[in-house]
């Protein structure tokens, strides 16, 4: 679709992990990004394994940037509230692992062709602009219920579902719309992605080396090096986004993503370029 010029493969592994790293836990998709440059010709398609595990460098990130959320978490399990808040994290990760599995032995899953990315990129910012209309002057607060956590669980089945929706946008929303505030929205949403990529990250691989596909080859060196520089991009932005959702909406990612869909749109169908 688009030629890309010749790059060498570490600068295209570089380039791949920073955007994977901007936007893994930014309401933009991270998959539909990595898709979208792929795809489209800008940058050399790489293999599901890479997609998929770079994503655990972006973990580790967010292990990182809640480094005291996790060790409170860790050493007041005993207390009520803290062993409350870690079972409905369970729970939202069992909903996520149960329904995943089923997912994926069903193959329920669009395809991965620019065209459903691109939409699902633009239709998923008229939702934020939309969600953040509808809670304009609305009471939010810090609690998560069970239905919450559950809904979080399922939203993260819907983003798997839908590559370009975005699984932070999708989970954020949902707590959002149910009545949490963006901070705790945001906290609850990264936290749970911590076992649920690690997982995704862990069976992708297990299933390739069990049984590699003839017609792929992985450079292990390349997928470390995507790894460190997914995490390091990923840990700044996290701790930008931490104090940004502290006094800001998500309106902005809204425009950005309707923005991205539409231009994407003009140059990828017959009369665009």
């Amino acid at each position: 679709m688009f030629a890309s010029a010749a790059l060498p493969e570490w600068l295209v592994v570089v380039l791949l992990a920073i955007i994977e790293g901007v936007t893994e836990f930014l309401p933009i998709s991270s998959t539909g990004h990595l898709l979208i440059v792929q795809n489209t010709g800008w940058l050399p398609r790489q293999s599901d394994l890479f997609n998929i595990v770079i994503q655990s460098g972006a973990v580790l990130a967010v292990l990182a940037a809640f480094s005291t959320k996790v060790r409170h978490l860790a050493l007041t399990w005993q207390e009520p509230a803290t062993r409350d808040y870690l079972l409905k994290l369970t729970a939202a990760f069992v909903v996520t692992g149960i329904g995943g599995l089923l997912m994926k032995k069903f193959d329920l899953r669009l395809a991965e062709e620019a065209g459903p990315v691109i939409w699902a990129t633009l239709l998923g910012g008229i939702v934020i602009l939309a969600v953040e209309g509808w809670l304009r002057g609305r009471p939010l607060n810090e609690n998560v219920t069970w239905t919450i956590a559950i809904a979080v669980g399922l939203g993260q089945l819907f983003a798997a579902v839908f590559p370009g929706s975005s699984r932070s946008g999708t989970t954020i929303l949902i707590a959002l719309a149910l009545g949490l505030t963006r901070p705790a929205a945001t906290q609850f949403s990264f936290l749970v992605g911590i076992p649920t990529l690690l997982a995704a990250g862990a069976l992708e691989t297990f299933l390739f080396l069990r049984e590699p596909p003839p017609d792929q080859v992985v450079h292990w060196g390349m997928l470390l090096l995507g790894t460190v520089i997914s995490a390091v991009t990923a840990f700044l932005v996290v701790k930008w986004l931490l104090r940004f959702v502290q006094s800001h909406t998500f309106i902005g990612f809204g425009w950005y993503r309707i923005a991205l869909g539409i231009l994407l749109l003009i140059l990828t169908y017959p009369g665009g370029s």
